[in-house]
């Protein structure tokens, strides 16, 4: 149980006493600490059900809380305001819990229901460019705060790899290979058959694209070579398999360097099959309806205030879109994982396709007990405000943009070489640009809430200064190198005693964690937890500057303050793992 929770619960022992409501017995941090450190402000809501003044209510309610061993004064301030001073001896109790429990005293869940986490995104042929990035670092970042809490998480990359690009791209192949013996009467294609790589298909697709469009004999080769594929031609599914596999291994390269995690590598290739049967279903049901030839679900609603297009089902050739592969996909994902919710972490500019999609599944039934929801984001811009772009104008890709932070991480850490282990080599520095240089991306984008966007300055974000992730690594870095060399003195942690002002601010953020937590999960907001660590790193430097550790007047206050310095080091780590972003062992 959480600090807050503890608090809360005397509160409502101390409003039922008084024969009040319990509803708005809740605290909340103080808006002037020097006061209190809560403030419950649950007495106001009550006056006008009960007929009192709220300094009345507020006053019964303190003389219940009076004497309570978690409570070392309360007062009523103003119109019936209960602010709280928290006793020195239950802080410290709290805090050497926190300092043992699990997850630094995350609360965990008990029999949650799965959530899928749909995420990441990609398209066969293509490389991950810069409009990924926010899907995988805030996809992975859910992934870690619902797991922490005990809450079971299934990810899915949701591959593009059907429909007419592939068609495209095994008709440009024929044309450029037609001797590759998966195009022969017994198709094959042995390992190295296929000479391309990422940066072929990069070059390959556009072409195949631009010629389709050109010349329409170019466009129904491609269309044929798509019905082959859908058909199930040997050749075309060997062929597509090897395009595949070449693209997920360039982009895994990416994906792993930024820390996400899948359990699922499906893609529109996995539901091809309930297409049919489920447009059939659908049409048979009255659901789906044709209109000027092609079939739609109308998906209208009276409380809407502007019009609300159909969802297209089918064209009018018949060909599926990417609405129907995403309908039937909540078909799959309701068949094999059962999840009780299901978080598309997709750009913000797709938030009508999923309105549409979300309102005709639940129109037809597919997400009965299915908590469907679009958790949609800005842009990464340049110093224009613009989306990011390469320097010639067109799309970055995601291992320039990360190249480019990393490179500022080298140069900033080689700049000052006194911030730097003694002895570390080259290879040394490398590592730790790395670590540093993703730090900053991923703080940089998940530190404001994720529909806004956020101008990518490589200079800026890897600085060891203001709120970026490389401070706040610093700052766990540092508190490492003190329990580091009080161990080297043999000096102990022990019980923690909190006493000075910067003791007790500490405590009390660090047992914040749980409660952020929380509330980062309700409203899908890893931003809340960017603050927060950042808030702590500095709470931390207060302390650091008025509390001396190693040099602290007495054996039993160097050894709380060690216990605090481990604390606020394991409530850190926690913090920046839950965003993704590893903590060096020295910098």
């Amino acid at each position: 149980m959480s600090l807050s929770q503890r608090i809360d619960a005397v509160l409502v022992d101390a409003f039922a006493a008084c024969g009040l409501p319990t509803d708005t017995a809740r605290a909340a941090r103080a808006a002037r600490p020097e006061l209190a450190d809560l403030q419950c402000n649950g007495a106001m809501p009550l006056a006008k059900a009960t007929g009192r003044n709220p300094r009345e209510i507020a006053s019964a309610v303190a003389e219940r809380l009076a004497g309570r061993p978690e409570i070392a004064s309360v007062e009523v301030a103003g119109p019936g305001f209960i602010n709280l001073r928290l006793a020195d001896g239950f802080l410290s109790e709290t805090a050497a819990e926190q300092d043992d429990a699990p997850a630094a005293g995350i609360v965990q869940q008990q029999g949650a229901a799965p959530v899928l986490l749909d995420f990441g995104g990609p398209n066969v042929a293509k490389p991950l460019h810069v409009g990924h990035l926010r899907a995988l670092v805030i996809g992975e970042s859910l992934r870690r705060i619902l797991g922490a809490q005990n809450i079971p998480t299934v990810s899915d990359i949701h591959l593009g790899d059907w429909g007419l690009q592939m068609g495209m791209l095994i008709s440009e192949i024929r044309h450029r290979m037609p001797a590759l013996p998966c195009f022969g009467t017994d198709p094959a294609l042995p390992a190295g058959a296929l000479p391309l790589d990422m940066d072929d298909l990069q070059r390959l697709y556009p072409e195949a694209a631009a010629a389709s469009k050109a010349d329409p004999a170019r466009m129904a080769e491609s269309r044929e070579a798509t019905a082959a594929l859908q058909n199930g031609d040997p050749g075309a599914r060997l062929l597509w398999q090897a395009l595949r596999d070449i693209s997920l291994r360039a982009q895994r390269h990416d994906i792993d360097r930024l820390g996400a995690h899948f359990d699922l590598f499906l893609g529109e290739s996995d539901v091809q099959a309930l297409i049919a049967p489920m447009v059939a279903e659908l049409r048979g049901r009255g659901i789906a309806v044709e209109s000027e030839g092609a079939l739609i679900v109308e998906v209208a609603e009276e409380t809407d205030a502007k019009p609300m297009p159909p969802l297209l089902l089918a064209k009018s050739d018949g060909a599926a879109l990417y609405a129907t592969t995403d309908l039937a996909t909540i078909l799959q994902r309701r068949r094999d994982q059962a999840p009780s919710r299901i978080l598309y972490v997709v750009d913000q500019r797709q938030a009508l396709h999923f309105e549409q999609v979300f309102r005709a599944a639940r129109r037809a039934g597919y997400a009965d007990g299915i908590d469907l929801v679009h958790v949609g984001f800005g842009t990464v811009n340049g110093p224009d405000g613009k989306p990011y772009k390469t320097r010639e104008g067109g799309v970055a890709q995601l291992r320039d943009l990360l190249g480019d932070a990393v490179d500022k991480a080298r140069e900033r850490l080689a700049a000052n070489p006194e911030r730097l282990p003694a002895g570390m080599d080259d290879a040394g520095l490398g590592r730790l640009a790395e670590q540093v240089g993703l730090a900053a991306v991923k703080f940089a984008d998940l530190s404001s809430f994720r529909t806004s966007g956020y101008v990518f300055d490589a200079e800026r974000l890897v600085s060891f200064e203001g709120r970026t992730g490389p401070y706040v690594q610093y700052a766990c870095v540092r508190i490492a190198s003190i329990l580091a060399r009080g161990a080297a003195q043999r000096f102990e942690p022990g019980p923690i005693a909190v006493q000075a002002p910067a003791e007790r601010a500490l405590v009390l953020d660090c047992a914040r964690l749980p409660d952020v937590v929380a509330s980062a999960t309700a409203n899908l907001a890893p931003n809340e937890i960017a603050d927060y660590v950042f808030a702590l790193a500095q709470s931390f430097s207060r302390f650091y500057n008025e509390c001396p550790v190693l040099a602290a007047d007495g054996d039993a206050v160097r050894a709380s303050r060690l216990s605090l310095c481990r604390l606020v080091h394991r409530v850190l780590s926690q913090g920046l793992w839950l965003l993704g972003i590893d903590v060096p062992e020295r910098m």
